[in-house]
């Protein structure tokens, strides 16, 4: 006679299986997992996160006000650089800076906190709309936005939420509700 343990116990809860970042199921091969999350408000800060490796959040001091936006090798899925630029008191001339020399292939993980949109200008917003954005052209003060694109591509990306602020609907005193997007991106290959 054999004694069921506890392991085999037909009480026990099923375990759900988280894969990574927390997403719900795994991605396909070849494929790179990220979840991110938008500022809520002013108070908490956005987090981007990718095949498990937090990129961006509060915790690694790393967020600030404006946009938040970590590149991404788009072959090896290795973090190139994270940054947060400040699009309320900041210059946009470090924005520009920043993703005007992007190379082929390269993913974008943008991610807004607080106000996304004060300091942008036609330049700016032709930029990421070049990098699959179809948002970007209405985003305003305090919007919420989340955004993954890529330089060279061909279509707008699958990647993306925009909220508007409104009065009517924020979620807020002031602040429309924090985005939450995550999915499975396809890795690029080295031949482009």
């Amino acid at each position: 006679m054999r004694l069921a343990g506890p392991e085999t116990s037909v009480t026990a809860e099923p375990r759900v299986r988280k894969y990574k970042c927390g997403l719900p199921q795994p991605c396909p091969e070849e494929h790179l997992a990220f979840r991110m999350v938008s500022g809520a408000a002013n108070v908490i800060g956005p987090k981007i996160c990718l095949e498990d490796k937090m990129l961006m959040s509060s915790v690694k001091d790393n967020v600030g006000r404006g946009l938040n936006i970590a590149l991404v090798n788009g072959v090896s899925g290795e973090l190139i650089e994270a940054r947060a630029f400040d699009m309320w008191a900041g210059d946009v001339n470090d924005l520009l800076k920043f993703i005007r020399p992007l190379h082929e292939g390269t993913l974008v993980f943008v991610a807004s906190y607080d106000d996304p949109a004060t300091k942008m200008n036609e330049e700016t917003r032709k930029l990421f709309s070049d990098l699959g954005s179809k948002n970007v052209k209405d985003l305003a003060f305090r919007d919420s936005w989340v955004f993954v694109g890529a330089k060279g591509v061909q279509n707008k990306s699958p990647f993306e939420q925009h909220v508007k602020n409104s009065k009517h609907t924020n979620k807020y005193e002031g602040w429309p509700e924090a985005l939450e997007m995550e999915g499975c991106i396809p890795r690029r290959t080295t031949a482009s």
